[in-house]
């Protein structure tokens, strides 16, 4: 399970350190993808292959829009000896990600949001948390 929130930096190659405790969980090689919103997506191989065994069972035109909206941009890749990854730039132009940036753990998977849009998001989500609060029963 991915958990935390951290603040990095893109470098000038497009590279991003990932907590250690998410490469751990997430091996020693994983895919990084279009996120659901205005973010990147990290996932295990197993947890991309989850994903992508749910989109094939989805009617034709469904699935065909899942795949070219995550499965087509997806890439495999490993850490560097620092603990960075390459974001390619197709995936960094699609979620924003310039410079500075946040790193969420999100259950099964890691977003890395632009720090801008990820503030402006985590704020137009204020009713849908009053909402979800309400549904819970503490």
């Amino acid at each position: 399970m991915f958990t935390g929130t951290s603040f990095h930096s893109i470098d000038s190659k497009g590279r991003i350190v990932l907590p250690l405790k998410f490469r751990e969980e997430l091996g020693e090689a994983f895919y990084i993808t279009k996120g659901f919103t205005d973010c990147v997506q990290v996932m295990s191989k197993e947890q991309f292959e989850h994903l992508r065994q749910q989109i094939r069972m989805l009617p034709a035109n469904s699935a065909m829009s899942l795949q070219y909206v995550m499965i087509s941009p997806a890439v495999e890749v490993s850490p560097n000896s620092q603990g960075r990854i390459p974001i390619p730039q197709t995936l960094r132009e699609a979620a924003g990600l310039e410079k500075d940036a946040v790193v969420v753990g999100m259950d099964t998977r890691v977003e890395i949001w632009d720090k801008e849009r990820f503030d402006k998001f985590i704020l137009s989500q204020q009713q849908n948390l009053n909402e979800a609060l309400g549904m819970l029963r503490l």
